[in-house]
């Protein structure tokens, strides 16, 4: 059993906050891959089901960011799983729009899910950085992670979650090199 985990926070005001980027990923492979409507368990929605031949709980924190870490022992202890067993899709701030980067443990970057899941499970879990850019100064981060995607961002963002659902198979398998290389090839494509 593998856990994906996207970070973000609920409700429709947030829907689409650069900051909710995570959900986003697990809404776009539960459609890709036809997984079950989800289930509200460990603290936010949940949905097993199969990439391939890897079992996967795909998981959307319901306790917003700053709690992320709760929901996501809740999984692992139920699955008795460990932090190897888990990969986390969220927001980069330091990675240009639309970039992705996978790294397994690491800091924090001051990501504040992060935060939270490393006080819960500690850091050596798999990353999948989405870059969203920095807006340029520190006085607008805030603003910008907190703020929608713009118009003129809407087809890269939908381009950027079809083609990381469509490689998942990668991830799922371990090859995470297979997974960056043929993303950026469906992303050049495009």
């Amino acid at each position: 059993m593998q856990l994906w985990v996207g970070l973000g926070n609920p409700g429709a005001q947030y829907a689409l906050h650069r900051h909710n980027v995570g959900f986003m990923v697990i809404d776009a492979l539960e459609e890709v891959h036809g997984f079950p409507a989800p289930k509200q368990k460990f603290q936010g929605w949940a949905i097993e089901g199969r990439l391939g031949s890897e079992k996967l709980l795909l998981l959307k924190p319901a306790t917003f960011m700053n709690e992320s870490g709760r929901s996501v022992r809740a999984a692992m202890d139920f699955y008795k799983l460990e932090p190897e067993d888990v990969t986390v899709f969220y927001d980069e701030l330091d990675l240009e729009p639309f970039k992705i980067k996978v790294k397994r443990g690491g800091g924090t970057a001051g990501h504040n899910g992060i935060k939270s899941l490393v006080a819960h499970i500690g850091p050596d879990f798999r990353r999948v950085r989405i870059g969203i850019g920095h807006p340029g100064h520190k006085s607008r981060v805030h603003g910008h992670v907190l703020g929608n995607y713009s118009k003129a961002e809407i087809d890269p963002l939908a381009g950027m979650l079809g083609a990381i659902a469509s490689e998942a198979d990668w991830l799922a398998k371990d090859d995470d090199a297979r997974f960056i290389s043929d993303v950026a090839l469906r992303l050049q494509d495009d």
